[in-house]
């Protein structure tokens, strides 16, 4: 019943609204985000190829994050599923009317995946776990048709985060609006409520803001006060899940959203409690940890992989030996003409470049480059390069101390080189392959 009734809500209002003609095309972020490279390098430290792979889009809804797969990963074949069949026309429309004909899409539950006869290279199931009666057993369905090597995204709503819209539904559910499919009477019951409460009483402070009342927000109403099935888990249900499933934890998608030393006045100086207990904590520890200190994050968005995956070793613990024989490359989603021009004209007028006004990953502040590291880095947006290569550009450019007109050593330019590219692979804007 419950899943008929998800199923009716979509088909009568699907979701995302986002136009016909609207792309991602230059949404740095998202593409990032959903190019299957950033999640394989990240455990592999290789930089994989997308010519082939083949691509699950598990509740593609609408399509916008089917087509948002597309265009990050050239040459892969995507495939999409929904509960929704009005939902499935339009991702099919989305995708022939922006030219991708290596698709195909089809109406049917996550469970049923098997029945396909496919399995793929990455599964990008956004914003659905959550609604499942069975959220166990959709990310057991998906791990059974995951590729050995393959790669999962997910996200699963944060209880903490929610709280507040968790008790509105409740409210909502009470006054019967949620006992079939909301619609646009529900809609206006939902706001009229929240209207009518007095600022200071609580539900609405926590949840409620002007411009929900605006026709062009009435998705956001429906999928916060009337989503059927929402549920909210908490890092150990995550964590659970995964022990459940047979599946390894690779990372945050947003990562360095989740650092619990940026919740620190000086997060180079914690207390000393604070230090030694965050060095022996294991990862799921550690986001437990900034959930409940600071619950800020709607979504706990992840990538994960098959169980038994090999870790390797980290460019922050690499020697100079390996250093002498990686190869540099530069993320793919960074690899664009209008990026490359953006940092000549950086170089021209002497400005720092900021890789952060592409793919904002950092916490706090931004990341920018001096005229010099920034020209070292320019040849990777015709091809990678060795590292030895970029030390001797870097000696071009820099040749002597600009206070005591002394040569730059090699083995200083070395120091300054791998230095800098292991600070930008900490945010993936380079990627660094071992020889």
């Amino acid at each position: 019943m419950l899943l008929d009734n998800i199923r009716a809500q979509f088909d009568n209002a699907p979701y995302p609204r986002n136009p016909l003609e609207q792309s991602p095309q230059d949404d740095y972020n998202q593409l990032f985000i959903h190019s299957l490279v950033t999640p394989y390098y990240l455990r592999d430290r290789r930089v994989v190829s997308t010519h082939d792979k083949v691509i699950l889009d598990a509740g593609c809804g609408t399509g916008y994050a089917a087509l948002t797969l597309a265009i990050a990963n050239p040459g892969a074949k995507i495939v999409g599923i929904d509960l929704s069949p009005e939902s499935i026309k339009l991702a099919r429309q989305r995708l022939e009317y922006h030219g991708f004909s290596n698709a195909e899409f089809h109406a049917m539950t996550i469970e049923d995946l098997p029945s396909l006869g496919l399995e793929f290279d990455y599964i990008n199931c956004d914003e659905v776990l959550y609604l499942l009666p069975d959220t166990l057993g959709g990310l057991q369905a998906m791990n059974a048709v995951l590729k050995p090597t393959g790669i999962i995204r997910a996200n699963l709503h944060n209880a903490l985060q929610r709280d507040g819209f968790y008790r509105a539904q409740k409210v909502f559910q009470m006054l019967g609006l949620m006992d079939g499919s909301p619609g646009d009477a529900e809609i206006k019951a939902v706001v009229e409520t929240m209207q009518a409460l007095k600022p200071d009483v609580k539900l609405r402070g926590q949840t409620w803001r002007p411009e929900h009342a605006l026709p062009e927000y009435e998705g956001n109403v429906m999928v916060n006060y009337l989503l059927l099935g929402d549920k909210g888990f908490s890092m150990t249900d995550l964590f659970e899940l995964l022990d459940q499933t047979g599946l390894d934890f690779l990372s945050m998608v947003n990562w360095r959203h989740w650092q619990v030393p940026d919740l620190f006045q000086d997060s180079e100086n914690l207390p000393a409690f604070w230090g030694m207990s965050l060095m022996a904590a294991a990862p799921r520890d550690q986001l437990r940890l900034y959930e409940l200190l600071n619950p800020v994050n709607r979504l706990m968005d992840f990538w994960c992989t098959r169980a038994g995956a090999d870790w390797i070793t980290p460019v922050d613990q690499w020697d100079a030996a390996d250093w002498q024989t990686a190869t540099v490359h530069l993320h793919p989603q960074l690899q664009s003409d209008s990026i490359r021009a953006a940092l000549v004209e950086c170089l021209k007028t002497a400005q720092p470049f900021e890789f952060t006004r592409y793919i904002d990953l950092p916490a706090m502040g931004d990341v920018r480059l001096d005229a010099v590291s920034a020209g070292c880095l320019l040849p990777l947006w015709d091809a990678p390069q060795s590292v030895c290569d970029l030390v001797q550009r870097y000696l071009t450019l820099h040749p002597v101390d600009p206070v005591t007109l002394a040569s730059i050593s090699p083995d200083t330019a070395f120091a300054t080189v791998t230095q800098l590219l292991n600070r930008l692979d900490a945010f993936l804007y380079v990627l660094i392959e071992a020889g």
